[in-house]
Parts: structure tokens; C-alpha cells; sequence
């Protein structure tokens, strides 16, 4: 493995008006981190749930992906591996798994 990434899944506590029947953010965060962690076993990786509402906590960068999911009106949970966009709204783990792949991740 090359590096270990860090995913970030931007949402908040009130569903996307858009998203309405899917997980919330936070059912999504903990979905995806047993996912891959299940994928890819033994294999570091962080996984990090920013609500895009209280950002207080967060550095500089996460606070202003935070305030660009709003001002953009994007879809949530957004999904962010290593700074790419990986999943909006309803996220893909095929399309997930293939950025964790670039990055030297092996499905065991």
C-alpha cells in the first residue's frame, strides 16, 4: 500500500431535501467506514464524518469543503477521498473502491 488515505463524508444531522429515503450522512459514515473496512483488511485507512453545519472543530480545508457543499447546493453526504469527489447524495462503493485502488489499496 502506498499511502494511507484519509476519506472525509460531509453531510448533516437534516437529510438532503433531495435524498429523501436514503440513509442519513451519518448512517452512510458508518456504513462505508464497515465497508471498506471489511474490503480491505488490515489495509489503514481514516475515516472522518465533518458536518457541514459545525465546522468549528475542523482545519481550514475541511471547514471550507464544508461551506462549498452548501453554497454549491451539492447533494449529501458528499463523499471525499484525498481531496477528490468521490460520491454525492447517494454514493457508490464500486466508484469508491476503485479511488481507494489508486492509492495502492488491494481487495483481500
Amino acid at each position: 500500500m502506498k499511502k494511507k488515505v484519509e476519506i472525509c463524508v460531509y453531510g448533516a444531522e437534516v437529510l438532503c431535501p433531495s435524498c429523501v429515503n436514503l440513509p442519513s450522512s451519518k448512517e452512510t459514515y458508518e456504513w462505508l467506514g464497515a465497508a471498506v473496512a471489511r474490503k480491505y483488511p488490515n489495509q489503514a485507512f481514516t475515516i472522518s464524518y465533518i458536518d457541514i453545519y459545525k465546522t468549528e472543530d475542523c482545519d481550514g480545508e475541511k471547514r471550507e469543503f464544508a461551506a462549498r457543499v452548501v453554497e454549491e447546493d451539492m447533494f449529501y453526504p458528499v463523499v471525499v477521498i484525498e481531496g477528490e469527489i468521490v460520491g454525492e447524495g447517494n454514493p457508490k462503493l464500486k466508484t469508491i473502491y476503485s479511488e481507494m485502488e489508486k492509492y495502492g489499496y488491494a481487495a483481500s
